[in-house]
């Protein structure tokens, strides 16, 4: 991965702010050396043509992405519609990263979680990880390291 090849990301939204939506990109922006592209765009909810239009924006948006990034909290705040982009995901063979919510307030239905290829805690080494690994089957394994001051 460098910045001439970045990870294609679509993360699930609403088309209305949500704050782990947000946060999602807050994580992936303090990891050095990580670079990405963003296929969402929440701010461009169509004007007209109802629910088919909603949905072939959605399906633009998620086309070129190689990975979609579903803060839980999400699902559960528009299940019909978060359920949608998961439907588009699996049918267009693209893994699904789902983040628990903020907190680990939100319970969330098992089949939900069934369709996912991971589950991850807000955490940026763990979703970066998980990303590389979904997306391009980049093995990362880390280790943490800890530094003890013994003065």
């Amino acid at each position: 991965m460098s910045e001439k090849d970045p990870f294609r990301v679509f993360v699930a939204h609403l088309f209305q702010e949500n704050e782990d939506y947000r946060r999602v990109f807050e994580y992936l922006e303090s990891r050095d050396n990580f670079f990405y592209t963003n296929y969402s765009n929440p701010e461009s909810m169509p004007a007209s043509g109802g629910s088919e239009a909603i949905k072939e924006e959605l399906r633009n948006q998620i086309k070129n992405a190689e990975v979609l990034i579903l803060p839980l909290a999400i699902y559960e705040a528009n299940p019909s519609l978060a359920g949608f982009q998961l439907d588009y995901a699996q049918a267009s063979k693209k893994p699904i990263l789902a983040i628990q919510s903020f907190g680990g307030t939100v319970a969330v239905d098992k089949s939900v979680l069934g369709r996912c290829d991971d589950i991850v805690d807000w955490n940026e080494r763990t979703i970066i990880s998980a990303i590389k690994r979904l997306a391009r089957n980049e093995n990362t394994a880390q280790w943490e390291t800890l530094d003890f001051n013994l003065d």
